[in-house]
């Protein structure tokens, strides 16, 4: 639980991916045989295999949704950009967190009406939102607070009514990152040749997963991500349910074969599943698929309610089964020259 908490709380907005960089680095490096950082700060870590085994790539994003300076008022009203998918009416009220080289400073989010007591009649627009931290425009600037300025939102991990239920932010992919991880020490000592990929810029456009991929180039690979649960309406992807294995999102289809192994390796190792078929979201396994000839993919997502807020709310059970499920097909990876 410590590592899953110094993920989570850690700042790493798309684009300023250093922080959590560096501490994956430092956490995996007793695991894999080798670390290279690239030209654009995915890191790539490797456990050599057995020769005959097929290389096999994992990938998660290291990057989180967050904010960036856009302008400052005369006095001191941050105004801000979104990075990432956010829904604006989830941002009133936040905390944010400020980390420039001279300082750290605190905001929160508000408005002019908020700001002077008013009862609001409907949801603000973003545009009308800034970040107050209680200094003036000359303050922030000596503190080094400019436009493009990245802002974090802030919020610590914690516990809801259950010792397995846990909240916080930027879940989507931290929990990606920890699986990969944990992944990491359980098959040290496996023959299986596994890249373990950690990407940049997800959030803004699968920006890193190509990349990594075009110079792997792997037999196969599985993006670890999470997945919205609907379990307040639909119910197919509910917390506690296990780890969702995408068949469709909005714009690719998982492949047929490596989900079927997952499928009967859970099947045959009693782990739940779920089976996701969505019309809205991807994953960087869209953009690892379509590299060079083509690299069979597929995603494992764990199923998170309030997706891409502070609030988002997971089941440690899913996290534990999705690192059960994975280790189970990789401590003996199926091979194939067939792939349709």
């Amino acid at each position: 639980m410590d590592l899953l908490e110094r993920l989570i709380s850690t700042f790493s907005v798309s684009g300023n991916e250093d922080a959590v960089r560096r501490l994956i680095r430092s956490e995996i490096k007793k695991y894999v045989d080798e670390i290279s950082v690239d030209r654009l700060g995915n890191l790539i870590t490797h456990k050599k295999g057995d020769g005959n085994k097929p290389k096999v790539m994992l990938a998660a994003h290291m990057d989180e949704i967050g904010l960036m300076v856009k302008k400052i008022g005369p006095r001191g009203r941050i105004y801000f950009s979104m990075i990432g998918g956010i829904d604006s009416s989830m941002l009133l009220g936040e905390r944010v967190h400020i980390e420039t080289e001279k300082a750290i400073i605190h905001g929160v989010i508000t408005t002019a009406d908020v700001n002077d007591g008013y009862v609001l009649k409907k949801i603000p627009d973003v545009n009308d939102m800034f970040v107050d931290t209680g200094l003036s425009k000359q303050a922030l600037t000596r503190k080094g607070v400019d436009i493009g300025t990245y802002l974090s939102l802030e919020r610590d991990l914690y516990f809801l009514g259950s010792n397995k239920i846990i909240c916080g932010k930027a879940f989507d992919d931290r929990l990606g990152c920890y699986i990969l991880i944990k992944l990491a020490k359980l098959l040290r000592n496996s023959k299986t040749n596994i890249y373990y990929v950690f990407t940049i810029q997800e959030e803004v456009g699968l920006v890193g997963a190509p990349i990594t991929a075009y110079k792997i180039q792997p037999e196969w690979g599985i993006v670890v991500d999470c997945v919205e649960a609907n379990d307040a309406s639909d119910c197919t992807k509910i917390l506690g349910g296990g780890p969702c294995i995408t068949i469709k999102d909005e714009e690719s289809i998982g492949n047929r074969i490596i989900n079927r192994w997952l499928i009967e390796t859970a099947k045959k190792k009693r782990i739940p599943i779920q089976k996701d078929v969505s019309d809205v979201g991807t994953t960087d396994a869209v953009s690892i698929s379509t590299t060079r000839e083509g690299v069979p993919s597929t995603v494992v997502g764990v199923p998170i309610r309030n997706l891409h807020t502070t609030v988002s709310v997971a089941n440690l059970n899913d996290i534990d089964n999705t690192i059960k499920l994975l280790a189970a097909l990789l401590q003996k990876p199926p091979k194939t020259k067939v792939w349709v």
